[in-house]
């Protein structure tokens, strides 16, 4: 056994951190202590005269369950009942027909569990009922009935009452409905697949459990792009035009460094607006697809007569009205304009409102994947 191995065995020895702040512990303190008080006054009021017993020790570790676990698969109301119930009789029937005390005793947990598998009812202190049943030499089957089915029924109307009363939901939905998440990373299909290969039983819900994987992977997503500033993904150095820069220089610039749009700054480097390939468009009759590109050549030449009304420089044609986003703001933050607000280019500014940088779509899915992709 190497080093390694022989070092995780020997933590998996090792209790884990309790991840429940005080005032949940006192609640299941309180409410375990409530309950069982409840369950032994009632049962005590109403005993029966076939068994003396009014209360099994077992019950404690239900209360365990329904007060301190009460979202637990293990501890809902028909794991509780019929748990117990079910071992009971498992308990008195091995106890009844089996008269060496020694294989009783192993047989009945056996096949109480058996029993609560095949009755969706699995439920640890079971267990514990079908084997103090065979040690108490309980051998009258009303056992079941008084004191551990009434037991277990009050235990559980105590624990509705309490969950509820102190904000925890009991019953718990075991089997709430799944609907597709198309912004997921993973789907239902998947955990589903993975739990078969894990093939063991969990004590949580399968919806509880990808509820809480989902909630994971929001937490995860906030932590790693809560951090991310727009200087973090900007293009620095973008190519720029002015407001006289004339229109076929600015065209050329565009079409040999494959950009779609060029920040326009005055000459303290403040943004006054952004020139894009629509607003060269939006100059060009686009109803006739014949001759686009000759009519776009003949836009953007120079001419040479003083007279003419055909506009000569970026100032324009530039869309004026230009959103733009400073060096510290967060990355989420621009979700919306990329989104929502129909935006392909916004230029960053630095704390003097001076043009520093450039995101664009393309900046912004490459940030996004290595904030949010598969980690390496």
């Amino acid at each position: 056994m190497r080093w390694d191995d022989l070092r995780t065995f020997a933590r998996a020895w090792l209790p884990a951190r309790t991840n429940v702040n005080a005032r949940e512990r006192l609640r299941a303190v309180a409410g375990a202590g409530l309950g069982l008080l409840l369950t032994a006054l009632l049962s005590q009021m109403t005993g029966s005269s076939i068994d003396s017993r009014w209360l099994v020790a077992p019950l404690g570790a239900s209360a365990v369950l329904v007060f301190a676990l009460p979202a637990s698969p293990l501890a809902q109301p028909w794991s509780v009942i019929a748990g117990n119930t079910f071992s009971a009789l498992v308990g008195v029937a091995c106890a009844r027909w089996m008269p060496d005390p020694v294989w009783a005793s192993a047989l009945a947990p056996a096949l109480a569990i058996a029993l609560m598998f095949a009755m969706r009812c699995l439920h640890p202190p079971g267990g514990a009922v079908a084997l103090f049943a065979v040690l108490s030499h309980t051998t009258h089957f009303p056992f079941s009935l008084y004191p551990v089915l009434a037991n277990s029924v009050l235990l559980v109307l105590a624990g509705v009452l309490y969950n509820s009363l102190t904000g925890r939901r009991y019953p718990h939905v075991q089997l709430a409905p799944r609907e597709p998440k198309a912004d997921a990373r993973f789907s239902s299909a998947d955990i589903d697949a993975v739990l078969a290969r894990y093939n063991q039983v969990l004590d949580i819900s399968r919806d509880d459990l990808e509820s809480l994987i989902r909630q994971t992977e929001l937490e995860s997503y906030k932590r790693r792009l809560g951090t991310v500033r727009c200087a973090d993904i900007m293009s620095r150095d973008p190519v720029i035009a002015e407001f006289g820069t004339p229109l076929q220089e600015a065209w050329s610039l565009m079409q040999q460094r494959r950009i779609k749009a060029l920040p326009v700054i005055d000459r303290t480097r403040r943004v006054v607006g952004i020139l894009t390939q629509a607003d060269f468009f939006r100059h060009i009759d686009l109803e006739h697809h014949e001759g686009l590109g000759g009519r776009l050549r003949d836009f953007v030449r120079a001419t040479r007569t003083v007279m003419s009304s055909k506009p000569e420089v970026v100032g324009q044609i530039m869309t004026r009205q230009v959103r733009v986003a400073s060096e510290e703001r967060p990355m989420v933050e621009l979700v919306p304009l990329f989104s929502e607000g129909g935006h392909h280019h916004i230029p960053i500014i630095d704390g003097e409102r001076r043009l520093t940088g450039m995101i664009t779509q393309s900046d912004f899915v490459r940030a996004l994947y290595r904030a949010v992709g598969p980690e390496s």
